[in-house]
């Protein structure tokens, strides 16, 4: 990568420094390679390290750059298609062989969550713990949110807590009528049990898909799904429930 003049340029120059090192990614680094540091680099093209830095947040937000713990900022694989479609009736657990049921636990769910699942500040809700494994690689971290009132047979089955648990929850929702879902999908960033599930470093870029299913005129469970800006591309087939929230 050699160095280029900025000063001259009239759009911002971590705008044009970003054109100049993605150029650069497709000559000169191969994927999964290791960039200079951002002192070497930041020399090598006469700019602030801010400005550097703006210009490498914005290729990791493309998928151009991954920044991995523990190795630094490498160029990243092309981004995978990751369908997110579902039908209208169908409740997680479903036919997910993407998905790997980790753990659930009783614990009081985020004020916003639990404001639509329509449960008081304090009440504990079963939370189910999903990871998406795609190409062998980890991509999505899932928080599924379900009121004790919407797998009110639980409380019957003797199921250890882990992987055991997560399945029984899922089952018991399966016995209530799905009316339908709605899906929300905001760019977000990457919360530390997040990050660390899915390998990446906390306030890293990623794309939170929010599910809420419906049973009986009210929400029975909400899904939060935390999928990895920098390697997946959401596709969504023929879904028409799909609103996109700034």
């Amino acid at each position: 990568m050699g160095t280029t003049q900025l000063a001259s340029v009239p759009e911002p120059k971590y705008q044009h420094l970003k054109t100049v090192i993605g150029e650069a990614l497709d000559s000169d680094f191969a994927v999964g390679e290791i960039l200079p540091n951002e002192r070497e680099l930041a020399a090598r093209f006469g700019v602030a390290r801010a400005t550097l830095r703006q210009a490498l947040e914005q290729l990791e937000l493309e998928g151009r750059l991954q920044r991995r713990r523990g190795v630094g900022t490498t160029v990243a694989p092309p981004r995978v298609g990751v369908d997110v479609s579902t039908t209208q009736h169908t409740w997680p657990g479903v036919g997910d062989e993407a998905w790997q049921a980790l753990d659930s636990a009783s614990d009081v769910p985020p004020a916003a969550v639990a404001r639509v699942l329509e449960t008081g500040a304090e009440d504990r809700v079963h939370v189910v713990r999903r990871l998406r494994i795609t190409q062998g690689q980890p991509v999505a971290a899932e928080l599924l949110y379900v009121p004790v009132g919407s797998v009110p047979g639980l409380s019957g089955i003797d199921a250890p807590a882990g992987p055991a648990r997560a399945r029984a929850v899922l089952r018991e929702l399966q016995h209530l009528a799905l009316d339908g879902q709605d899906r929300s999908v905001e760019l977000g960033s990457a919360r530390a049990d997040d990050a660390k599930e899915l390998d990446r470093l906390p306030g890293a870029p990623v794309l939170v898909v929010t599910t809420r299913y419906l049973s009986g005129g009210r929400t029975a469970a909400v899904s939060v799904a935390t999928y990895r800006a920098d390697t997946c591309r959401l596709t969504f087939g023929d879904s028409v429930d799909l609103v996109m929230a700034s």
